[in-house]
């Protein structure tokens, strides 16, 4: 496997269909008119993941005050995203994509370094897609803690 194709500003942002964590579907256009912050992590429960997910959590009420809507993306089961739901109060969508053909769409499945090898596995990272459903910023190999923080500040919203 090589390195994933990855999206510019000004691309369709790939559409998708995916059970969440509550078992509902979730579909990239149901959001459409709105701003959406995708985010990609590789496991929920993990360390990492959930210091991510708990920052968008604390940070949900600005962001949608500001017009975005957040949905976070793994390879996890529903029944793994609704565990972590739950344990973490997490208050956005958490959306299963196992097949990994999303995650793949986005160019955020595919080698990468993991203490200094080379594996395949979820890229960790961030989409902003505008209310017409094109992606505004793509941001591949975001670190899980502190990402919320710049991503704010890039948008303008510190």
């Amino acid at each position: 496997m090589t390195a994933p194709d990855r999206l510019s500003p000004g691309d369709p942002a790939p559409e998708f269909t995916l059970a969440t964590d509550t078992g509902d579907q979730l579909s990239l256009t149901d959001l459409r008119g709105r701003r959406v912050i995708l985010y990609a992590y590789p496991a929920a429960m993990t360390p990492g993941c959930t210091k991510q997910a708990c920052d968008f959590r604390d940070s949900l009420a600005s962001l949608q005050a500001a017009g975005y809507e957040v949905v976070g993306i793994s390879p996890d089961k529903p029944e793994k995203l609704a565990k972590f739901r739950e344990r973490d109060a997490i208050t956005f969508p958490l959306v299963s994509d196992q097949d990994r053909s999303v995650l793949t769409a986005y160019g955020a499945y595919g080698e990468k370094q993991s203490y200094g090898k080379t594996v395949t596995g979820v890229i960790r990272s961030t989409f902003v897609i505008d209310a017409d459903g094109k992606i505004e910023r793509a941001l591949y190999n975001v670190k899980a803690t502190g990402h919320v923080a710049k991503l704010r500040r890039d948008l303008g919203l510190d």
